[in-house]
């Protein structure tokens, strides 16, 4: 995709965003896999982690390399990494060009699918054959991967702590949606205090 066709994709302007505002516009949206035998699955975006520039667990902030250059933009951009030498997660670049900013896309719900299915990062790479071939590929309609606008109420959204880490665990950067069956870790005091009802 052209610098010119990115500026002009409707998703811009939302991955224009630093990643904590992007990480929360993106919920609700579909992101959508297009295979080359012609076949399209799609899946609801109810669960995201932000990592920006200056967070210490954002994998750009030491510096760019090969490895995390997707990671840098311009927004729109996919960066897939491998963790544990067998799982894949899914990035979208924020914010703007040469800048360490992106949206871990941490849970999706498929349609007529079983929740667990897309129930954490390495789960749903997995169930849409998502892999480091696609690091550096570009969002868009005749891409591999797309954005479709949410089409319904979200619900109740939740806000906490990211998982995973040890560095930035108390920054509150993860965000889900609470009647979602596929999230990935539910943090119940959270839900408490931000929904009003008992532990």
């Amino acid at each position: 995709m052209t610098t010119a066709a990115l500026l002009e994709s409707p998703w811009h302007p939302l991955l224009s965003q630093p990643a904590t505002e992007a990480a929360i516009a993106l919920l609700g949206c579909w992101l959508v896999r297009r295979f080359a035998d012609g076949r399209v699955i799609r899946g609801r975006i109810v669960e995201t982690e932000a990592y920006e520039a200056g967070d210490p667990a954002c994998h750009g902030y030491r510096r760019q390399t090969a490895r995390n250059r997707s990671m840098f933009g311009p927004p729109g951009q996919v960066y897939v990494y491998q963790i544990y030498g067998r799982y894949h997660c899914i990035n979208l670049a924020t914010e703007a060009a040469d800048l360490a900013s992106a949206v871990l896309i941490r849970a999706l719900e498929f349609p007529d699918t079983e929740a667990i299915a897309g129930a954490g990062p390495g789960r749903l790479c997995r169930f849409l054959a998502i892999d480091r071939q696609l690091d550096g590929s570009w969002l868009g309609p005749t891409s591999p991967l797309d954005l479709e606008a949410a089409d319904y109420p979200l619900g109740t959204l939740i806000q906490t702590t990211r998982i995973g880490l040890t560095r930035g665990v108390d920054l509150p950067w993860r965000w889900y949606l609470a009647e979602s069956p596929a999230v990935s870790r539910r943090d119940r005091r959270a839900e408490a205090e931000q929904m009003g009802v008992s532990v």
